[in-house]
């Protein structure tokens, strides 16, 4: 086990390395400069180097880099070029929007994926695993921003059960916040369930061909219970997988979802950096979600270790 955990760390440890570098040299080759779209294109030299100056834009690259990694290493993201405010501020203002999103619409997916991916499997080539089935093939074929427009069509502006955009904020009240984020969280659980669904019955089918299972049966257990003792555990490890890069997309990759319903979260973030050349804002956010998709790919990697015993003799 020992060689296992030193071997996760070392992947953790390189993947963190080699994402910084690359999101640095990407945002260092685009063109631009952040001073001058600061200024105006009729900003004089001498006020544009001092403001270089000033935003840390005038040393080496290399010198740069070292300095926005060691800052983020002690927590200081930098100072926005755009708000003029640390950029720690600006994340820990939009993560409380982000990461609640994440895990609403995360727990959504667990909810209509195990159920449907069981069904389906315990059921196969029945009517229901073929409804299953054709239901998870328009979920994963339809984009989540599709199912938003048709959410707030239907339950904000037909029904007026929900807002169709905005955040109240917590400090409203924890059910405010929550029903704001409900239609967003459903829009990226759709398609998310639909493919976990979809892997769940696979993995189940593939575990009910082993020979375990056929002994199980032939000691009179039946398949309800075979599927329950016996295959559910050890189908678990390729959606555990799934599992894991769906949240780190869920966090990381709902901007779309955030500019429909103008969630002020980190997607949104991202997107207003970009549009106001504040590269300190878009380079730290950035690499903030790069790790926490590789942070929880460690985690799924480490639960590996409750599903699969084998694992714990390495």
């Amino acid at each position: 086990m020992s060689s296992y955990l030193a071997g996760r760390v070392a992947s953790l440890i390189l993947s963190l390395l080699v994402a910084s570098i690359v999101i640095f040299v990407i945002l260092e080759v685009l063109p631009g400069d952040p001073a001058q779209f600061i200024l105006g294109m009729n900003a004089r030299p001498d006020t544009l180097a001092a403001l270089r100056t000033q935003l840390g834009l005038d040393g080496p690259a290399f010198m740069r880099y070292f300095g926005w990694v060691l800052g983020m290493l002690h927590g200081d993201f930098g100072l926005s070029y755009t708000y003029r405010v640390p950029v720690s501020e600006l994340i820990v203002q939009r993560i409380g929007v982000s990461l609640p999103l994440a895990v609403y619409a995360l727990a959504l997916t667990l909810l209509i994926a195990f159920p449907a991916g069981l069904l389906a499997a315990a059921r196969r080539n029945s009517a229901s695993d073929i409804s299953v089935m054709g239901v998870t093939q328009l979920g994963v074929a339809l984009p989540n921003f599709w199912f938003a427009i048709i959410l707030v069509w239907v339950f904000a502006v037909t029904l007026h059960w929900f807002g169709a955009g905005g955040f109240p904020g917590w400090d409203k009240g924890f059910w405010f916040g929550i029903r704001a984020l409900t239609l967003p969280a459903i829009a990226l659980a759709l398609p998310q369930a639909s493919i976990l669904a979809r892997v769940m019955r696979s993995a189940l089918l593939d575990t009910l061909e082993e020979d375990y299972i056929r002994t199980a049966r032939a000691k009179g257990l039946t398949r309800a219970q075979t599927l329950w003792r016996h295959a559910v555990r050890n189908a678990l490890i390729p959606v555990l997988t799934i599992i894991g890069l769906q949240f780190a997309f869920l966090l990381a990759g709902g901007i779309i979802i955030e500019n429909v319903f103008t969630l002020p979260g980190l997607g949104r973030l991202i997107f207003q950096g970009i549009t106001q050349r504040d590269l300190i804002v878009v380079k730290s956010v950035v690499m903030l979600l790069v790790f926490a998709v590789i942070f929880v790919n460690f985690l799924v990697d480490l639960s590996y270790l409750a599903v699969d015993p084998r694992l714990r003799r390495r």
